[in-house]
């Protein structure tokens, strides 16, 4: 049974539909990257799981169970969460801020103690959350979420605005957190690269619509090996193809073919050049990660 699962899930505002008939499936101890350009409804989606915003139709299942005013307040004691930017008492030192949560959760106080050191801010705990760093005030939202070690874990764009090394750190924690304390981890974030090095199953989203999702390995095997090939003819190149029984796509100035082995590839340019064709280019291509990304997002700039 996954963590989470939303069949139909649609969220309108006035007259623009934000997320339309999302159906996302959470793997248990899973790392899911919530992948899509800026706008295209992540946080509007982990807000609705949340319970935070009302969906306008669709339903939600979290822990097998659905998300509803008669059950979420159960559901969310397993959940912890840090949603577009941390809340905090700028006043009050790191501990106090996590003291706060402790009290309101019933939670015994080694707990601070524990969540400081798992994020890496033990040596800042006395100090006043006003004077942290933009990459202290990330952690300490973890470490708030991370009290009480719930089984699921919603992080929404958890290294934005930080440097290069925040962001590592950051990674390497979120990576380690399922096999640490058996959680489940939804990131979202609008950075390939980041989710590429962070998630072992993979969610994108476009407009408010899912239009992948399944394991980072199979977002991979996209990727595939090809041949472009290019010629002073590229409409008789395609008969030569057809008679040898080669299939091919037409790419701009080019004929995509699959990869061949190298006895029938030096075939192809004998018959090429036997048939006066002038052989400009013959190239081995894969696409890259960013290039799906492209193609599955509608070609959306976003940050690679």
């Amino acid at each position: 049974m996954p963590i989470i699962e939303t069949r139909n899930l649609c969220k309108r505002y006035g007259t623009v539909m934000r997320v339309t008939n999302l159906a996302l499936q959470v793997p248990e101890g899973s790392i899911y990257g919530f992948l899509g350009p800026n706008g295209a409804g992540k946080s509007t989606t982990l807000k609705m799981i949340l319970g935070l915003v009302r969906p306008t139709q669709g339903e939600i299942q979290v822990f097998g169970q659905p998300m509803n005013r008669g059950n979420r307040i159960a559901v969310l004691r397993q959940v912890g969460s840090l949603i577009e930017s941390p809340s905090y008492y700028g006043h009050l030192t790191g501990e106090e801020n996590l003291r706060i949560v402790q009290t309101l959760r019933g939670l015994p106080p080694k707990a601070i103690r524990e969540v400081l050191e798992i994020v890496r801010l033990e040596g800042q705990r006395g100090k006043k959350v006003c004077h942290y760093s933009l990459g202290m005030k990330q952690r300490l939202g973890i470490a708030t979420a991370l009290l009480g070690y719930p089984k699921l874990l919603i992080l929404d764009e958890p290294t934005n605005g930080l440097d290069p090394a925040g962001i590592q750190e950051m990674r390497e924690l979120i990576r380690d957190l399922p096999s640490r304390f058996g959680m489940t981890v939804v990131v979202s974030s609008h950075l390939l690269s980041e989710i590429d090095q962070m998630a072992d199953t993979v969610g994108i989203i476009r407009e408010g619509v899912l239009v992948f999702q399944d394991t980072l390995a199979a977002l991979h095997g996209r990727s595939r090996h090809h041949l472009a090939l290019r010629t002073t003819n590229n409409a008789l190149a395609a008969q030569v193809l057809r008679e040898k029984g080669i299939g091919w796509t037409e790419e701009g100035d080019y004929l995509v073919l699959p990869i061949l082995p190298d006895e029938q590839a030096a075939g192809l340019c004998r018959a090429l050049v036997e048939g006066r064709l002038g052989l400009v280019r013959l190239e081995e291509r894969q696409k890259s990660l960013e290039d799906i990304f492209l193609e599955l997002t509608g070609g959306k700039e976003v940050s690679l």
